[in-house]
């Protein structure tokens, strides 16, 4: 297997390992762990993924994150991901999750929130851009520019943060 997850039943419990790209293949929910990161300020990153990625390329994003590994927690996930995209370790505290019917498949999304003040060092083949926004800027970027379809679904639901009415798709994404 390329990338063993843990394929998850509609309560989110664990049915069996299988393929990542099997499980998006025949619909099967898997976990996906996420960060929604915050500078010292309470600004929010935005971060637009590389034209070259196979998933939502040049799309922007407000949220870290990726498939939780066989047999680890949405916390430890969230936590991974942002030491493999951003460089940074830090703890990050777990908000909430939802069964995400997602654009390319179906998963549990577990949304996290952590404090970053280390400097950010983003993987290039994950990470294109990024930028620290107030939450009025980043609802006048999710007018304007296109974001991964999750991601603002994740926001509507977000319990912290006025899914402003900018929830809607974007047309041209400009350049950073």
């Amino acid at each position: 297997m390329r990338e063993p997850v843990e394929r998850v039943d509609e309560q989110d419990r664990v049915l069996g390992v299988v393929d990542r790209d099997e499980a998006i293949r025949n619909g099967w929910p898997h976990r996906i762990a996420t960060t929604m990161c915050r500078d010292p300020q309470g600004r929010v990153l935005v971060h637009r993924r590389p034209e070259h990625v196979s998933r939502f390329p040049g799309h922007y994003d407000w949220l870290i994150g990726g498939a939780a590994e066989v047999g680890e927690s949405y916390e430890e996930a969230a936590a991974r991901e942002l030491a493999e995209e951003l460089g940074v370790r830090t703890r990050v505290r777990f908000v909430f999750k939802f069964l995400c019917r997602g654009a390319i498949s179906p998963y549990w999304l577990g949304v996290h929130e952590a404090v970053v003040a280390a400097p950010l060092t983003p993987d290039p083949s994950a990470i294109a851009w990024y930028g620290w926004v107030g939450e009025a800027e980043l609802g006048e970027a999710l007018r304007t520019r296109l974001f991964v379809p999750d991601g603002v679904e994740a926001l509507r639901r977000h319990p912290g943060l006025s899914a402003p009415s900018a929830a809607r798709r974007q047309p041209t994404p400009p350049p950073p």
